[in-house]
């Protein structure tokens, strides 16, 4: 099963997912402006060169995340980690994880709790989805305990306002995760599970729905553009997933991921590890 963890990264860092792909088009055939359509053209042309030559999308490879749905073996982390350590030589990966206080380099992607890992239950069938998270990106990321009276408005503002900030910062045209509820931890994981959903997929929620459409026409109403550059493509899709909380709090949580929006999933089927893509 080696093998197949160690694809499922070099899938996840080297090949830009459909959707994805689908979206920066999308948002060229929508932009005006001459500029940002020149960076929007540089992101699909650095796609489709990362894809051709096997070599990652982007120099950060990022802080590597692991999500596992369904029953895997209590030793799944050290499977992993040995995994990661292989991907740092052969893919190559750019060592990123350091101690947070003498920052010495750990060399090889591994750390104290990194990978990071969550398993999400008992679903089937069982697998495996690697979403490895950039600095630039992540230190956009911000999460808040609003007023509890807020509604939708004050959650779309706050949103907007992390982005507003953020500025060409996390390499935009952005992915946006929503936490709403829980805990202030509850709603920055789910935040984090709301970057797996297909981009442009339908919210279940009709609520939810709206407030997703609400956050990204304010969020591309600021202007920022295609790697700050200007134009309509400030983000390229909102998903927002929410729980239940305590009736004197509001958590709201929002993971910021750059244009490269990397994931790729190892699913089990009939007994055997496939490598997919949204």
């Amino acid at each position: 099963m080696l093998d197949e963890l160690v694809e499922l990264i070099r899938t996840a860092v080297v090949r830009l997912p459909t959707d994805v792909r689908a979206a920066l088009e999308h948002a060229l055939e929508a932009e005006a402006e001459e500029l940002p359509k020149l960076q929007l053209r540089m992101m699909l042309e650095n796609a489709a060169c990362a894809e051709e030559h096997r070599i990652p999308l982007c120099q950060d490879t990022g802080v590597p995340v692991f999500f596992l749905r369904g029953e895997w073996e209590p030793g799944m982390e050290h499977l992993l980690a040995e995994a990661v350590r292989r991907a740092t030589e052969e893919v190559p990966l750019r060592p990123c994880i350091v101690h947070p206080l003498s920052r010495s380099n750990t060399g090889d992607n591994t750390g104290v709790h990194v990978p990071v890992v969550h398993r999400l239950g008992h679903e089937e069938p069982r697998s495996i989805t690697f979403m490895p998270k950039g600095a630039g990106s992540e230190n956009c990321s911000a999460a808040a305990l609003l007023s509890p009276s807020a509604g939708a408005e004050e959650i779309a503002e706050f949103v907007a306002e992390v982005v507003r900030r953020a500025g060409a910062k996390p390499c935009p045209p952005v992915v946006l995760g929503v936490g709403v509820g829980g805990t202030l931890e509850h709603a920055a994981l789910l935040s984090k599970l709301a970057l797996l959903q297909p981009l442009g997929s339908a919210n279940s929620e009709p609520e939810l729905a709206e407030l997703e459409e609400r956050i990204l026409s304010r969020v591309n109403a600021l202007g920022t553009g295609a790697m700050g550059f200007g134009g309509r493509s400030t983000c390229l899709g909102v998903h927002l997933l929410a729980a239940h909380c305590h009736t004197a709090s509001l958590p709201v949580a929002v993971s910021v991921q750059c244009w490269a929006h990397r994931r790729a999933t190892l699913v089990e089927r009939a007994g055997r590890l496939e490598v997919v893509q949204p």
